[in-house]
């Protein structure tokens, strides 16, 4: 008699679980993002000039130094931010300054952002400085873009293809 009893009880619980579970597999609907509004995600890492130029040592400067650190060239390892500026339909969506990443801010300074966009027809200026100078921007992408419910549009950033590049 106790096992048809004991055998039950474990019935009953793995039902209750099972239950569990397909409530959860189901429910709550988890939305991404909403059926009326399109994305746009901006996304890469990219590594600013050197705060300081390379400069050559001259034979008096490598003397001084021990062997095994007369290197001829000597170049900082820091880098400057990044600058960035988003605007969408004249209106300002980021501005903002990124950090070198590394203990000695000498790795690339990184992003990732996403912003809700209205589908339809709009014009994306990405703008990026990237070098020593105070104003003005190194960089600037004038894009005709049209959005469509749902959809994700990834912007980039390579230099060695001209700057910024859209991806869908």
């Amino acid at each position: 008699m106790s096992n048809i009893l004991r055998y039950s009880g474990q019935a009953f619980v793995y039902a209750c679980m099972a239950a569990v579970l397909g409530y959860f597999a189901n429910s709550p609907t988890y939305e991404n993002f909403p059926a009326d509004k399109a994305e746009l995600k901006i996304s890469f890492a990219h590594g600013g000039a050197r705060t300081v130029e390379c400069h050559r040592r001259s034979a008096a400067e490598l003397r001084k130094l021990a062997p095994n650190m007369r290197k001829p060239m000597d170049c900082p390892r820091e880098r400057v931010p990044l600058f960035i500026q988003l605007s969408l339909d004249e209106d300002v969506i980021f501005d903002g300054s990124l950090t070198p990443t590394g203990l000695s801010h000498d790795g690339p300074s990184r992003i990732y952002e996403k912003f809700q966009v209205s589908p339809g027809s709009h014009v994306l200026v990405a703008k990026l400085r990237d070098s020593r100078r105070d104003k003005g921007f190194d960089y600037v992408r004038r894009l005709d873009l049209n959005f469509h419910p749902r959809e994700i549009v990834a912007l980039d950033f390579r230099a060695e293809l001209g700057g910024f590049v859209v991806r869908k």
